[in-house]
């Protein structure tokens, strides 16, 4: 049967006016993200976060360690996890995998590296490999330097004193946080004194010091000095639940440049996360295109336009 033109013409006006279909549920509408502590991860998280409230969501962050957020995201308590490096996180991960408690949505930044580095001058004094470090143990006064406790490198460190590989038996770790252990680069490196620490990239370390990343870790942290990606993690079930939220976060990817930027407004210009990120997003705008590519409002709107229109572009 074929309407009559009229009939036609009032079906498509009720369809216009008619609210948009809402691309995902109100449960969806609070996205809790966990925050370890890292600038790199501080960075990604505010500048997500900012693009998710442009969206119409209700984003939020905690911060907690790597072994409480992925209890957190077992127990449904956190939502979004942007800091999975591999393979440093291997073993911190992999239980819940295994358990089908958290998701991997994919892979956010590649060309990352997470390893034991010394200042250059010790470098050229001989330093330069995992092997050597136990010869200048006099000068490194037994220590090497970490962030946080509970962090995957703090581990790592641990193990291998443990272990006593690489003649590290007698050693001591420091754990401290990013920000103090940089301070102690930063002082060891101002009196012309040598010192192992956790190094890693993307960070504006590599830029301020002048540092050496040591070779023979491959089998701890992973071959190419640590080379690593970082990966998006969610609570099991989430993209499923909320199609476009999954859609957004499948489809994050940053880059070393972009972290770099706004780690350096936190660390060197004192800029709070959220403002670094706002920053480096209106004077970037043209990667909301790939990231918003099929992704909507949370109320089923154009999600580019409502992003734009939320930061006044």
């Amino acid at each position: 049967m074929k309407l009559r033109p009229s009939l036609c013409a009032a079906a498509l006006a009720v369809l216009a006016s008619a609210p948009a279909q809402a691309a995902d549920p109100d449960t969806c509408t609070t996205v809790r993200f966990a925050d370890i502590g890292w600038t790199d991860i501080q960075a990604t998280t505010a500048l997500t976060a900012l693009v998710l409230d442009g969206l119409g969501y209700q984003p939020e962050t905690l911060l907690l360690s790597i072994p409480i957020t992925y209890a957190s995201m077992q127990r449904g308590e956190v939502d979004v996890f942007l800091g999975d490096w591999q393979p440093s996180l291997a073993a911190d991960r992999q239980p819940y995998l295994d358990n089908g408690a958290i998701e991997v949505l994919g892979v956010n930044l590649e060309g990352a590296k997470y390893t034991l580095a010394v200042p250059t001058p010790l470098a050229e004094r001989g330093l330069t490999d995992f092997a050597d470090i136990a010869g200048f143990a006099e000068e490194l006064a037994g220590r090497i330097y970490g962030i946080e406790p509970g962090n995957d490198g703090n581990r790592i460190i641990l193990e291998l004193i443990e272990g006593d590989h690489f003649g590290l038996g007698g050693f001591e770790l420091i754990e401290s946080s990013e920000q103090g252990m940089l301070a102690q680069v930063d002082r060891e490196i101002r009196r012309d004194r040598g010192l192992v620490f956790l190094a890693w990239a993307p960070h504006p370390m590599n830029e301020r010091f002048d540092i050496t990343y040591l070779s023979g870790g491959d089998d701890w942290f992973g071959p190419d000095y640590g080379g690593a990606t970082v990966h998006t993690n969610a609570r099991a079930g989430l993209a499923a639940q909320c199609p476009n939220l999954g859609s957004f976060l499948s489809g994050l990817r940053f880059t070393l440049e972009l972290e770099n930027a706004i780690m350096r407004a936190i660390l060197e210009e004192g800029q709070a996360p959220e403002d670094a990120a706002r920053d480096w997003l209106l004077a970037n705008p043209a990667i909301l295109e790939n990231w918003l590519d099929g992704v909507s409002s949370r109320d089923g709107g154009d999600g580019l336009a409502a992003v734009r229109a939320h930061l006044g572009l």
